[in-house]
């Protein structure tokens, strides 16, 4: 019996974390009487939730659409050039200081100079979901390459294997446990970029729903969009975890393995 107790608290800790605070939110805000345009109650976010639930799910699918395609395209741009850089060694000198430096920038700073470019709308949203998500991937990429045994690579080359054959066959599959923490770690800065693009430069999505909310001091929906963001991103990276379980079964350790 205590052994199941102990498993069923490992499985359900999150959800019961979750409850516990909001049950102290809803005390706090309930029992020193704040104003709902300061703080609303989780009880007040759940009414305006369901009250505007149309418009909430209307604004919550181009967030999750924009967020998808610029993550889809900084994963492929991130392989990329993360494989180039974990690779070739001249690649990494002449790449990488770049990299650095342009991902120090603030990605907020480029959303004035897309909507120049591209005008309001969706395409800012997804060029900074994808200029805020690609390195994550790049630097695990080429973390996971550049970590492969020198000696191994020279034992593949004496049994006659070529570069490719080796990338290929050895190195991929050693980056895949990087590539997919990678994943989980992009997909929540892409939705990030793509808020941060619509509470500037959009008449669409979750980020424009929430600054149009704010300007009306309409705390509850603000809240109900938080949320709603929070969960995407928690499905998102939820599904990446599967994927990482299945796919790299073999590199999984410590306090997953004893979760299961």
């Amino acid at each position: 019996m205590a052994f199941n107790r102990r498993k069923f608290m490992i499985k359900n800790a999150s959800w019961m974390l979750i409850l516990l605070l909001l049950l102290i939110w809803e005390i706090i805000c309930v029992g020193l009487n704040v104003p709902e345009y300061l703080f609303p109650a989780p009880s007040a976010v759940w009414s305006a939730g369901i009250a505007r639930w149309e418009p909430i799910m209307m604004h919550a699918w181009q967030t999750f659409f924009t967020t998808l395609v610029g993550f889809a395209i900084a994963v492929v741009v991130g392989v990329v050039l993360g494989v180039a850089v974990g690779t070739y060694p001249i690649v990494y000198k002449a790449l990488y200081p770049l990299l650095v430096g342009f991902n120090s920038i603030p990605k907020v700073a480029f959303v004035p100079v897309l909507v120049v470019w591209f005008g309001i709308g969706t395409v800012p949203a997804i060029l900074t979901a994808f200029l805020i998500s690609f390195f994550p991937v790049l630097v695990n990429v080429a973390a996971g390459l550049a970590t492969l045994e020198p000696e191994l690579e020279d034992v593949l080359r004496s049994l006659g294997a070529s570069k490719l054959d080796i990338l290929r066959k050895v190195g991929l599959p050693r980056a895949l446990p990087y590539f997919f923490a990678s994943l989980k770690v992009a997909i929540t800065l892409a939705f990030v970029g793509s808020v941060i693009s619509e509470t500037v430069a959009s008449n669409m999505g979750i980020g424009y729903l929430m600054m149009a909310a704010s300007s009306s001091m309409d705390m509850a929906l603000v809240f109900a969009g938080l949320i709603v963001i929070g969960v995407m991103g928690v499905v998102m990276y939820e599904l990446f975890a599967w994927m990482e379980k299945r796919f790299t079964r073999w590199a999984n350790r410590g306090v997953n393995a004893a979760a299961v």
